[in-house]
This record gives structure tokens, sequence and C-alpha cells, in this order.
């Protein structure tokens, strides 16, 4: 009877190590994940969301968790998944601010950063936050949930327990990441930085041609009408090329 308490307890505390270490992982990538880590999302839900993907995680996970062998085995385990969960949810966020930024830009180079300012956690120009809010129900109603339950998975391959990535090649590996992130940003935004340039060209001419009219009060409203009728018409195709994009970035973690 002591025999099989003994096999139980230790069964258990095995169990409660793997669950604890998954945990790590997954609230490390929940406090920069996108819809579902937002800072607008209760800090009880997303915690009660965390729990829930470790209860899924954790027999999927539990054949590349090594046994603990040691505090310091245990030490680089903690560090390892925390530094994991941190990497996912970063490539994620920045996945998911590449539609900010590209709303940014195109509400700077339209001037309507000023006018149409939104507020919100982050503060935005409004055509971002638009984006934004229209990003996050496009990968939302994509199933998010289950492709980022899936990027966990596939995590333990790209990220094994234990082994700590080395700093040259996090840092390459975000760098690289970073650098698409903005030249994709502002290939979404090329439409309204085309039509600014050809709009700040022709209201050059027309100042040289007549310095007598003031330009600034003519071209105004017509770079303000001519940024959100290009916004009615390319918002639709922005969204769903990021959206595809972000597809992308996903299956670069494993996702298929």
């Amino acid at each position: 009877m002591n025999e099989a308490l003994e096999f139980v307890a230790n069964l258990a505390g095995a169990q409660l190590e793997i669950a604890f270490l998954v945990f790590l992982r997954v609230s490390a990538m929940f406090t920069l994940l996108p819809a579902l880590g937002e800072q607008s999302v209760p800090v009880r839900i997303r915690l009660m969301l965390a729990l829930l993907f470790t209860v899924l995680l954790a027999p999927m996970a539990a054949p590349h968790i090594p046994p603990l062998q040691s505090t310091s085995h245990l030490a680089s385990l903690v560090v390892s998944e925390v530094v994991a969960g941190l990497a996912l949810g970063m490539l994620l966020r920045l996945a998911m601010m590449v539609i900010q930024i590209a709303g940014s830009i195109a509400a700077n180079v339209t001037s309507l950063a000023q006018v149409f300012g939104g507020s919100s956690v982050d503060p935005q120009p409004a055509i971002a936050h638009l984006l934004f809010v229209a990003g996050l129900a496009i990968i939302t109603l994509a199933d998010l949930h289950l492709k980022v339950l899936m990027a966990l998975i596939d995590s333990y391959m790209l990220f094994v327990p234990g082994n700590l990535p080395s700093g040259a090649d996090l840092a390459d590996w975000m760098t690289g990441n970073v650098s698409h992130a903005f030249s994709f940003a502002f290939t979404l935004a090329a439409p309204f930085v085309v039509v600014s340039l050809i709009y700040n060209l022709a209201l050059g001419a027309i100042n040289r041609a007549m310095p007598q009219l003031m330009v600034a009060f003519v071209g105004a409203p017509a770079i303000t009408a001519a940024g959100l009728i290009l916004l009615l018409l390319c918002a639709p195709a922005i969204v769903g090329l990021w959206a595809l994009e972000f597809d992308r970035i996903m299956a670069t973690l494993g996702v298929r």
C-alpha cells in the first residue's frame, strides 16, 4: 500500500513539474500574444486562458521535457522556458505591429495623423487603430487559438527545454524579423506614399506657378479626401495581404 501511494505521489509530482514548466512558456507567450493577450483583456481572463492552454499542452509537451536532475537543472529549464515563450510572443506581436506601422505611415503621409487622432491603450492614429482592430478580428475568426496551440506544440522542436538559445542566434533571428516587418509595413502603405508624393510634387509646381495662391488651404482638403478614399479602396487588400503574412509567420513556427 505504501509503495502504491509513493508511486502515485511521485507520478503526481512529475506531472506537476511538467505542468509548471509548460505554464512558464505559455504565460510568457501570453504577455505579448495578439488578441488573447492584449492589455485590454482583463488579467484574470488571460490567466485562465494560460492555465487552459497549459492543461491542453502538457500531455503533448511531456515527451520533450527531460526529468529534473538537480536544482541547477531546474533553473536552466525555467530560464529556457521563459525565454522561449517571450521569443514566440515577441515574434507574433511584431507580426501584429506590422499593420499598425502601415496605418501610421499612411496616416502621416496623408496628414490624417493629427486630424483623426485615435485614443487606445497604445495611442496611435485612427487609421492605424482601424487596421489594427480589423486585423485582430480577422486572425481571431481564423482560429487563432488553434494556431497558437499548434505553434506551442511545435515550438518544442525550435526551442528545446533546457537548451538556452545563444544570444547571437536569437539576435539574428529577431533582427531579420524586425527588418522584414518594417519593409512589409512600408509595402502595405505604398499606395498612400505614392499619392502623397504626387500630391506634394503637384503642390510644389502650383506654388511655383502661382506664388500668390495659398496652396496649403487648397491642397489640405484634397489630400484629406484622397487619403480617406484611398483607405476605403485599399483597406480590404491591406488587411487581406497582412493576414496572409501573419499565416506565413505562424508557418515559420511549424503551424501547417
